[in-house]
């Protein structure tokens, strides 16, 4: 949607509106704000001046760059240490992590090798009572 802020030399609907009514059965007398609006008007007059921005001494303007850029250097600085913070507190967690899987890892394996004892064990054990049993 359109700004309804009227900008110099642009007509708006509202002012089309507000120069069309007239309650007078005469003939229509025309403001000289209408006559300066009108697109026919505007090719007459000269143009606007338009005020440059005041621009800082070149002496201001680098000791402001100096600030933005020594204001930037801060905050890039105050994000990298945060971020190496972040780095470090993620890489002693996976440390950490890594340490517990590998004493999973240990406990499985001889977990494993325990059960193979036991299953050697038992064949013997079964072996011995079928010769038994056979002879």
């Amino acid at each position: 949607m359109k700004d309804a802020t009227p900008t110099p030399g642009k007509l708006t609907p509202t002012a089309v509106n507000k120069r069309g009514v007239n309650n007078s059965k005469g003939p229509k007398q025309t403001t000289s704000l209408e006559m300066e609006r009108t697109p026919a008007n505007q090719d007459k007059s000269p143009p606007a001046k338009k005020k440059p921005p005041s621009k800082p001494s070149t002496l201001e303007s680098g000791d402001v760059f100096e600030a933005t850029t020594a204001g930037a250097g801060r905050e890039v600085s105050m994000l990298l240490s945060k971020l190496a913070e972040v780095l470090s507190e993620r890489a002693a967690a996976d440390t950490s992590q890594m340490k517990e899987l590998e004493g999973i890892l240990t406990e499985a394996r001889n977990l494993e090798s325990y059960l193979k004892e036991k299953k050697n064990h038992l064949r013997q054990t079964l072996a011995v009572i079928s010769d038994k049993l056979m002879g």
